[in-house]
Formats: structure tokens, C-alpha cells, sequence
């Protein structure tokens, strides 16, 4: 059993662990600042926002399939499988020819990363008892916050000084002192596979339903409208596929995603509070850097250090939750305070305006940062410990999974929640006799194209510097008369981006506020001591039964 391997060495096994994840989330975010430089070596705008949607793309599909796969032949082989694939992506992105290839080779780390976040988990699963995981999932979940921190800072920086193809070679040496740690230190415990199988029929389906829910979400409001054929036709075969599954999973002897999963409360009450949290976390944070800059004013070279003290914030209070965890062994308190302080949080947000200092954003963000980052590594923990160990995989790995489609499905969401708000806020900009006296004095600027692209660039450097270069070319008289009109014309466009950014903010606060209902429903159970309790069974009852099957009846955990 990994449970009786010595202190010392699981240290090390963490560590391994930790390189891994840490490299697969901070390919999430270093690219980000890589990609202006990218299109414009490639000329491939069309083209720049799979960069970053192949990766999620992938690495969300494989995550369950990887936790079933991982219950059945164990972690260790896919571990250092997904950390091969994962360098063979970065390297064959790190030489890519043109954007195609580009986007190709991501989905290839994506694939490598999604295995590192089904397994690196239940690695803690496997080491620890839950009366000890909680510290880890804790540390675990401040590396999504540290990757969020270094990624976007580290890629301006390699992009600047040597080339953005630096932001993929650098995983290289990172890669190999992670699989010389897991390789050398992990031992490979091989589970009973007899009369098991594995479940291909879901395993295609999943990735059928899946891929056109995403596809659909990442594609709908930007390439097509909402309500187009392509759109609808990806949302039709995404309901169509999942029905398959629930299907053919009700009668396969080993389902890729047991729906008995579902019997039980604490699984069911998890997964709706992790939805919705990706959807309030990802789908609102995403938008900070443009209120910041388009609104705040903050000067667009810092924008990969925007985030910054949210980003603490979230690593310091997910350690500090996971330390609180296990030593109290009580995780519902920790998800009802997190999930109330990330709700205020994100409602303050909404309430921001034009006139909203800096410090005000900042102090809203370590709010959000507190609240989420303590709730996070509960519900994993919850999971993990309301399962037998067979399940471990698979049931960490649904976790992963239905934040990630909460992402997805919030940033496409309130994305375009903002355009609609904005083209509203717009629609009466062609009247405004500011836009009409600079239009007048400068007919080559066309201010009167008011739409979401031509703001930004009039609001951002070097559009707004072009501008009044021109206007201080004006004669005396006239000059002062234009640079008051063009100061309120910037002053109603903050206002405008303003309203439509913070109308996001508000819906991520009613849907944190959901998650934060929905925790009340959280049943907590003691935490298991040693891996050879059944779930309950330290209170004098149990959960479920071999290989998570859950009898009707009246059981605590099971709805």
C-alpha cells in the first residue's frame, strides 16, 4: 500500500507530484501573454483563441477517462505517460510552423495535461488518509494559484528576452525533474483487475458529449450566433451523446463514470457547487484585466501581474483552509464561510464604476481570492472521502471535470452576457456631440464606429496617444474645445465598459450565491483516519458498498 511508504519519501512523491500539476496548470495561463507576438509572426488572428481553447479542450475530455483508467492499472504509469506527452507537446509547439500546428500540439499537451489533473489528486488519495489530505489538496490548489501568478509574468518575460517558443521549451527541464521524482520515488501499486473491464462505448460517447458541449460554448456568441445551425446542431449531438451514456453506463459491468456516483449526496451536492463555482470563478476573473485597463486606466504592460493579489489570496487561504481541515476534521463550516465571502465579494464587484480607485478593485479582489481559494480543496476532500478507495480515480477526477466544464460554460456565457450589455451601451454613441466635434476636427478618426474593438483601441496605447498627438496639432481655440470633447467621449466609453463588465461581476455573484445555498445541502461525515475505514464507519455507520454501488434507503450520504 502507498499508505505505508515512509513520510520522507511521500514528501518527495508530493514534490514530483506538485512540478507536474504545476506545469500543466501554468500552461493555462504563459501563453497568454505570448499570443499577440505569436499571430503576428503567423498571421493567424483567426485562429487565436484556440490556441488556448485546444489545451482546455483536451485536457477537459481525458480527465474522467484517465480517473477510471488510473482506479484499474494504477496511477504511476499514467503519471509519467501524461508528463511524456505532456514535453512531447511542448516541444513540437515550441517548433511550430505556422498557427495550425500550433493549435494541433497544444491539444497534444492538453491531452498530457488532462491525465497530470486526474491523477495528481488522487495521488494525495493514495499516499493519505482523509484526516491528512486535507493540507495536500490544499497545497495542490495554491499551485493553480501560483501558475496563475507566475504564467502570465514569465511569458512576457521569455517573449521579451529570448522568444515566446521559450514559453514551451521551458516546461522541458521542469518535466524531467518531475518524472525522475514520480519515476524513482512512486511505487506502482497494481489493483485487482480481475473480471474488470474498461467501459470504450462510454469512454467514446463522453468525449462525444464533451467535445460538442465545449465546441458549442467556445464557438457560440464569437464564430456563429447562439441561436445558428452549427451552434444548435453541437448542443443537439452534446444532448443526444450524453443520453447515450447514461444509457449504456446503467448497464456496463465497469462505467467510465458510475452513475451511482450520483446516489450518493455528498458526491451530487459537490459537483453542483464546483459547477457553479467554475462558472462564478473563471467566467467573472477573466474579465479583471480588461476592467482594469479599459476602465481603471492601468497602464497594458502590467496586465499580467493584474491578478496578482487575487491570486495570493486564493494559494493563502486554499493552505490555510486545508491546514484547518485537517486538523478540525469539519470541511462544511469551510465551504458555507468561503462561498459567503466569494458571493459578497463578487456583488461588490458589481457595484464598481468608472470612478472606482484601484485599491478598491484590489481589495475586492483578495476578497473573491479568500473566499474561493478556501472552498476549492473541500469538496475534493468531501468526495474522496465519501468513497472506498477503488473509486479514488474517478471520483477525484469528476470533480476536475465539472469545474472545468463550470469554466468553459462561464466564460462563454458571461462573455457574451458583455457583448450584448456593451452593444446596448453603444447603441446611442453615434449621437454624442463630443463624438460629432471631434469627428468634425479629425474626420480620419472615426469615432463614430463605436463598437467594443475601436473603444478598446481608442482607450488603450498607442490609440489614445495617436489621437491627442493630433489634436495637439490643432490651432489654440479649437484644440481645447476638441480635447474636452474627446475627454468626455472617453469618459461615457469607460462608462459604457464599466456597466457591461461589472453586469458579469453580478451574475457571477447570483451563481456563487447558488453554490453558496447548495452548500447547506453538504452532508459532513468524519474524516477517515487510515485508508482501511469505509466511509462513515468512524461514526458507526457506512456509506456505500464494494465498488460503489448504493443501496435505497435511508443511509447517511445517500440521497
Amino acid at each position: 500500500m502507498l499508505a505505508n511508504i515512509p513520510n520522507s519519501r511521500k514528501l518527495l512523491v508530493m514534490l514530483g507530484v506538485m512540478l507536474a500539476l504545476f506545469l500543466a496548470a501554468l500552461d493555462q495561463t504563459i501563453v497568454a501573454t505570448a499570443l499577440p507576438r505569436i499571430v503576428q509572426e503567423f498571421h493567424g488572428l483567426q485562429h487565436l483563441s484556440w490556441v488556448v481553447a485546444s489545451y482546455l479542450l483536451a485536457s477537459t475530455v481525458v480527465v474522467p477517462i484517465y480517473g477510471k483508467l488510473s482506479d484499474l492499472y494504477g496511477r504511476k504509469p499514467f503519471i509519467l505517460s501524461a508528463i511524456v506527452l505532456f514535453l512531447v507537446g511542448s516541444v513540437l509547439s515550441g517548433i511550430s510552423r505556422n498557427m495550425s500546428q500550433l493549435v494541433f500540439f497544444r491539444a497534444i499537451q492538453g491531452l498530457g495535461a488532462g491525465a497530470i489533473f486526474a491523477n495528481a489528486f488522487a495521488v494525495v488519495g493514495d499516499l493519505y488518509p482523509p484526516a491528512e489530505r486535507g493540507r495536500w489538496q490544499g497545497l495542490l490548489g495554491g499551485v493553480f494559484g501560483l501558475s496563475s501568478i507566475v504564467g502570465p509574468t514569465l511569458g512576457g518575460w521569455l517573449t521579451d528576452t529570448a522568444s515566446w517558443r521559450w514559453n514551451f521549451f521551458i516546461n522541458i527541464p521542469v518535466g524531467i525533474v518531475a518524472f525522475a521524482a514520480v519515476g524513482s520515488l512512486l511505487p506502482h501499486i497494481e489493483p485487482d483487475r480481475k473480471g474488470r473491464s474498461i467501459d470504450y462505448a462510454g469512454a467514446l460517447l463522453l468525449t462525444v458529449a464533451l467535445v460538442s458541449l465545449l465546441l458549442g460554448l467556445i464557438w457560440g456568441g464569437t464564430q456563429y450566433a447562439w441561436g445558428s445551425r452549427p451552434i444548435l446542431g453541437l448542443f443537439g449531438l452534446a444532448l443526444a451523446a450524453t443520453a447515450l451514456f447514461t444509457f449504456v453506463e446503467g448497464r456496463v459491468e465497469e462505467p467510465i463514470l458510475p452513475l451511482s456516483l450520483f446516489s450518493n449526496r455528498i458526491f451530487t451536492v459537490s459537483m453542483v457547487a464546483l459547477f457553479l463555482v467554475g462558472i462564478g470563478m473563471f467566467g467573472s476573473i477573466v474579465f479583471i484585466p480588461l476592467y482594469a485597463q479599459l476602465v481603471l486606466g492601468v497602464n497594458a504592460t502590467h496586465s499580467g501581474t493584474i491578478l496578482t493579489p487575487l491570486t495570493l489570496a486564493f494559494v493563502t487561504a486554499s493552505v490555510i483552509s486545508g491546514q484547518l481541515t485537517s486538523r478540525t476534521g469539519r470541511y462544511k463550516s469551510v465551504a458555507v464561510v468561503g462561498l459567503a465571502l466569494a458571493t459578497v465579494a463578487l456583488f461588490a464587484m458589481s457595484r464598481m464604476s468608472a470612478t472606482t480607485s484601484p485599491l478598491s478593485l484590489v481589495l475586492r479582489m483578495i476578497a473573491t481570492g479568500l473566499g474561493i481559494g478556501a472552498t476549492l480543496p473541500v469538496f475534493t476532500l468531501a468526495v474522496q472521502n465519501a468513497f472506498e478507495h477503488e473509486l479514488l480515480g474517478v471520483a477525484t477526477a469528476s470533480s476536475q471535470l465539472f469545474r472545468s466544464i463550470g469554466a468553459t460554460v462561464g466564460t462563454a456565457v458571461l462573455g457574451s452576457v458583455l457583448n450584448a450589455r456593451l452593444a446596448r451601451e453603444l447603441g446611442s454613441f453615434g449621437s454624442d456631440p463630443s463624438l460629432r466635434l471631434v469627428g468634425d476636427v479629425l474626420p480620419s478618426v472615426h469615432l463614430e464606429r463605436a463598437d467594443a474593438n475601436s473603444l478598446q483601441a481608442i482607450l488603450t496605447q498607442p490609440g489614445r496617444g495617436l489621437i491627442e498627438a493630433r489634436l495637439a496639432q490643432l490651432p489654440p481655440g479649437l484644440r481645447t474645445q476638441a480635447e474636452h470633447a474627446f475627454l468626455s467621449y472617453l469618459g461615457r466609453a469607460r462608462e459604457a465598459f464599466a456597466a457591461s463588465i461589472t453586469e458579469t461581476f453580478l451574475i457571477a455573484a447570483v451563481l456563487m450565491g447558488a453554490a453558496f445555498v447548495v452548500s447547506f445541502f453538504l452532508k459532513e461525515i468524519p474524516l477517515r483516519k487510515t485508508h482501511a475505514e469505509r466511509p462513515g464507519e468512524s461514526a458507526g455507520m457506512e456509506l456505500g458498498v464494494e465498488r460503489g454501488v448504493f443501496p435505497a434507503g435511508d443511509e447517511p450520504g445517500v440521497l
